[in-house]
C-alpha cells in the first residue's frame, strides 16, 4: 500500500518535471528551433491540425526556420496560424516556402524570458509540493484506519520527502539550463 502511494507520487512528480521541460522548449532563445512552432494548429479543410502534420519544418541557419507545406493551398493557412500565434513572428513567403527570421534577443527581452522561466519553475515546484501533500494525506489515512503503524507512517513520509527533494532539484536543473541557454549571446 505504502509503496503504491510512493510510486504514484514519484510518477506524478516526474510527469510534472517533464511537462516543465516540454513547456520550456516553446520559450524562444537566440537560436532557431522547430519546437517554437510545433504546437501551432493550422486549419486544414475545417479541422485544426498540428503544423507538423501539414508541413515540414527545418532549421536553415541559427536564426531562420523554413516551413514547407505539403500542399500548395496550405501556404495561406500556415501563414495565418503563425501570424495569429503568440510568437510575435512575421512569416516571409516565397512561392511554397515560408521563412521565419528570428530577430536577435535584446538584453531586456532575455531578462523577461528568464523571469518567465523562473515562474514556470516555481509553478512546477508548487505542483510537486501538492503531490507530496496528497501522498502524505493518503499515508495518514492508512494510519488512521490502523492499516499501518506509526513507524511505517513516519518512514513513508521521509521517503516521500526524499522524492520531493529530488524532483525539486530536477526542476532547478531544468530552469538553470534554460536560463543559461537564454543568456548565451
Amino acid at each position: 500500500m505504502i509503496s503504491d502511494i510512493q510510486k504514484d507520487a514519484q510518477a506524478r512528480m516526474s510527469k510534472s518535471v517533464e511537462a516543465l521541460r516540454h513547456d520550456l522548449t516553446k520559450v524562444r532563445t537566440g537560436r532557431a528551433s522547430t519546437a517554437l512552432v510545433d504546437h501551432l494548429k493550422v486549419n486544414y479543410y475545417g479541422a485544426d491540425m498540428p503544423l507538423t502534420q501539414v508541413a515540414s519544418i527545418a532549421v536553415t541557419d541559427a536564426r531562420t526556420l523554413t516551413i514547407t507545406p505539403w500542399e500548395k493551398q496550405m501556404v495561406s493557412p500556415v501563414e495565418k496560424a503563425i501570424l495569429g500565434s503568440d510568437l510575435g513572428l512575421t512569416p516571409n513567403t516565397a512561392g511554397t516556402v515560408i521563412r521565419i527570421n528570428l530577430p536577435a534577443l535584446t538584453e531586456e527581452r532575455r531578462k523577461e524570458l528568464s523571469k518567465h522561466v523562473h515562474g514556470a519553475g516555481e509553478d512546477t515546484k508548487v505542483a510537486i509540493r501538492n503531490i507530496r501533500r496528497d501522498a502524505n494525506h493518503h499515508v495518514k489515512e492508512l494510519l488512521k484506519d490502523k492499516q499501518i503503524t506509526e513507524d511505517e507512517s513516519s518512514r513513508s513520509e521521509a521517503d516521500i520527502q526524499k522524492l520531493t527533494d529530488k524532483a525539486i532539484k530536477d526542476v532547478d536543473e531544468v530552469v538553470k539550463a534554460k536560463e543559461q541557454e537564454l543568456m548565451a549571446v
